[in-house]
């Protein structure tokens, strides 16, 4: 009886940990890029129905993901808030960089605009010379 209950503990160790292995190994690059995908597919769509004029928290709120970067600054007196979401992968390095990103620009905590274009207008460059 002892024998034979050493076999199904065994039995069940060796099941249990074989499953531990295929749970560990789903970890490697192409799951890493699909999730990567995942988050830049859903703040491109939550970007398309951001209306000028919301508010930070709002639109902070409408984003499924949190901002990669952010930025505050003062330009000509009014204060300047830029939150930087990923939306497109350049380089497979596993790092986010700004030329990633899609940023959106704040002026007095009201949405202005967003893209490359909304945040040369406010800073004059372009998201490759911030990286």
């Amino acid at each position: 009886m002892q024998q034979s209950t050493r076999l199904l503990v065994l039995v069940f160790l060796a099941v249990w940990l074989s499953g531990c292995v295929v749970a560990i190994g789903n970890d490697g690059p192409e799951s890493r890029d699909s999730r990567w995908a995942e988050i830049e597919r859903d703040n491109r769509r939550a970007i398309d129905s951001l209306l000028m004029g919301m508010g930070i928290r709002e639109v902070q709120l409408a984003m499924p993901h949190e901002a990669d970067f952010s930025e505050a600054f003062m330009v000509d007196g009014v204060a300047h808030r830029v939150l930087f979401y990923r939306t497109q992968r350049v380089e497979g390095d596993g790092v986010t960089s700004r030329n990633e990103t899609t940023p959106l620009v704040f002026a007095d905590g009201q949405l202005v605009g967003w893209g490359e274009s909304a945040w040369f207008d406010v800073t004059g460059r372009t998201l490759a010379e911030v990286d």
